[in-house]
């Protein structure tokens, strides 16, 4: 299966992992290659590219279960809500959040790593969806459900379950461990043995597989290639930077977790070539890009600095700071890109920022999402303190302006205004979008669910019944179905005019002249233009065959700009292509406007 090569630098790897163990494990993995090969054949074919994205890809991040309706599946009710918002034609990728049988985390605790969860449909639903779009799938390898049935064999003592968890003494010094929380790292268990102490990297209900054990990673990618041969073309490897424990470290980002992404690499080069790896580490800059490796590991990673870098520098109407990273950011491999994104089902990290914002504006920032109902959460630190970790708010939310008023239909479409420019800016940068369901829908925060559930991620985690997303997203409707002024608008003259319809146009506008627009190709140049005024961002895009620029503008602040172009940039704009009725000469931008001017 494995031609010499491949099996040698594979055998290389392994030797690093499980040294005298290295040969057996090749043999099995060569088994298990042979066994998928087959019916990834017609899907994977052996001469599709490596690199098969354009302008037109972008990725869609979603629960199973985000949308909700009677007599059908949600998996089947999200695909016909998108078709009919008009969105099937303008996302290429689905990015479905587990969906298997789960314990906690909204996912994230998988008890079952083969079944689709009953409550979101089954596998037929995985398959329908993906006649739409790409899927993505997460491979939730770092740890795995107190729930699963590989923890209670854990417990009663089966072979080779009895070596899938690492079990620590208590006593031991685990104070130089990397921590993203803040509870105890060891979870206490009951077995048939005694009490054990189980590392637990997120949650005690979450505990973390023991990869020194060669049958972990052959599982693992076992469950990697069924997902493959279920619909996955890109795979999440979700929290992979604490992957391998090695007691008096700190237990991320070790050798060895890059050997195994490297090892995930070389097989489905082999087997699903064409197959996209995308590495989750919401670590600073430079770690984070570190899991692109030489070109041989991850085809794609998160851009984590970007979405607290945006959200700082339209709050503050401040855009240095952001432009100054854009500048500095260090080309990727070739072959490989970037997720740009500004929200996810997680909060927004701020470890990325380390080294990148300083302390008296971080503070103001953080200051500023708890004014807008936003939460701090924080981790443990080597020596016992705590500091911030991420931000659990609505992107949505995070943009309000500071004077606001819902019942004001000025003050709703200034909001509308500062979080399209926001997007207009993410979806227009090098790399592939990733737009958050809750971004896509213009949701504010969801304090209801914080209360109900007592966990500040559950803020930006709402689901929705259809039929309130058809409320949301009627452009007019009575204000006596407004229950939320905040959530749905302003009430103007005895009807609600909604803020979510306006997100939801705006963003059908965006996509629609993105995927038309070569220069916006993932791989195109990109350089920073400097325009002359703090507030102003200017971005200079290039299609990878030189022939289309896209200089995009945007103003961060709240006053008309003016921009001369013959000055900044040494020509004059043709047009912008998000507003073709307005003149542009000279460039005038309002408050948070963005132009995409074509040169």
């Amino acid at each position: 299966m494995f031609d010499p090569s491949t099996k040698d630098r594979i055998r290389r790897r392994l030797a690093l992992l499980y040294a005298d163990r290295a040969d057996e494990c090749l043999d099995h993995l060569e088994v298990l290659a042979e066994r998928y090969a087959p019916a990834l054949a017609a899907a994977f074919p052996s001469h599709a590219q490596t690199t098969t994205w354009d302008q037109r890809d972008t990725v869609l991040i979603t629960y199973g279960d985000q949308v909700q309706r009677d007599g059908l599946s949600p998996l089947r009710a999200q695909r016909e809500f998108l078709a009919d918002a008009g969105l099937k034609d303008l996302l290429r990728t689905v990015h479905i959040l587990p969906f298997f049988p789960y314990s906690s985390d909204d996912g994230f605790s998988v008890i079952d790593y083969r079944q689709v969860d009953p409550a979101v449909g089954d596998w037929s639903d995985v398959v329908a969806l993906g006649e739409d779009y790409r899927l993505m799938f997460d491979l939730v390898l770092n740890h795995v459900s107190r729930a699963s049935h590989w923890f209670f064999d854990f417990t009663a003592g089966k072979h080779p379950y009895t070596e899938f968890f690492i079990d620590v003494d208590p006593q031991t010094d685990l104070s130089m461990v990397t921590r993203p929380r803040s509870h105890p790292l060891l979870a206490p268990v009951e077995t048939s043995w005694g009490t054990r102490h189980l590392w637990a990297t997120f949650s005690h209900d979450q505990l973390d597989l023991n990869f020194a054990e060669p049958d972990v990673l052959l599982e693992m990618f076992d469950i990697l290639l069924f997902y493959l041969q279920q619909g996955a073309r890109i795979v999440r490897l979700d929290a992979i930077a604490y992957l391998w424990k090695e007691i008096g470290t700190s237990c991320i980002h070790r050798p060895q977790t890059h050997a195994v992404v490297k090892l995930i690499r070389d097989l489905v080069d082999v087997v699903a070539p064409g197959c996209i790896l995308l590495t989750e580490t919401n670590v600073p800059h430079a770690e984070n890009y570190s899991y692109f490796g030489d070109g041989d590991e991850a085809q794609m990673v998160y851009q984590f600095s970007l979405a607290p870098l945006l959200l700082e520098a339209i709050l503050s109407g401040d855009a240095t700071l952001l432009a100054g990273w854009l500048r500095d950011l260090e080309p990727t491999p070739p072959g490989t890109t970037v997720l740009n994104f500004t929200a996810s089902h997680d909060g927004i990290g701020v470890r990325p920022l380390e080294g990148i914002m300083p302390p008296e504006r971080f503070e103001r920032l953080l200051v500023a999402v708890k004014d807008r109902n936003g939460r701090v959460s924080m981790k443990r630190n080597p020596d016992g303190s705590e500091s911030p970790y991420e931000l659990n708010i609505t992107y949505f939310s995070a943009l309000q302006p500071d004077e606001y008023n819902p019942d004001k239909a000025e003050h709703v479409q200034r909001h509308v205004d500062r979080f399209l420019a926001s997007q207009a800016i993410m979806l227009s940068l090098k790399g592939i979008p990733g737009i958050y369901f809750h971004s896509l829908m213009g949701t504010p925060n969801d304090l209801g669910g914080v209360q109900q559930t007592g966990r500040a991620r559950s803020i930006n985690r709402r689901k929705f019944q259809r039929t309130e997303l058809d409320a949301l997203l009627s452009p007019v409707y009575p204000a006596s179905i407004s229950t939320n002024a905040t959530a749905r608008g302003a009430i103007v003259g005895g009807e609600s005019v909604g803020a979510q319809a306006k997100v939801l146009d705006g963003f059908r506008h965006l996509l629609a002249v993105r995927i038309s627009q070569p220069a916006f190709h993932p791989d195109g140049a990109q350089e920073v233009v400097e325009l002359g005024d703090p507030a102003l961002l200017g971005i200079l895009r290039t299609s990878p065959d030189g022939q289309h620029r896209v200089l995009v503008t945007a103003n961060l602040g709240p006053q008309l700009r003016n921009i001369d172009m013959l000055a900044t940039v040494g020509c004059e704009a043709v047009g912008d292509l998000l507003d073709v009725e307005t003149p542009i000469e000279p460039v005038t931008l309002r408050p948070y406007q963005v132009a995409w001017l074509t040169l």
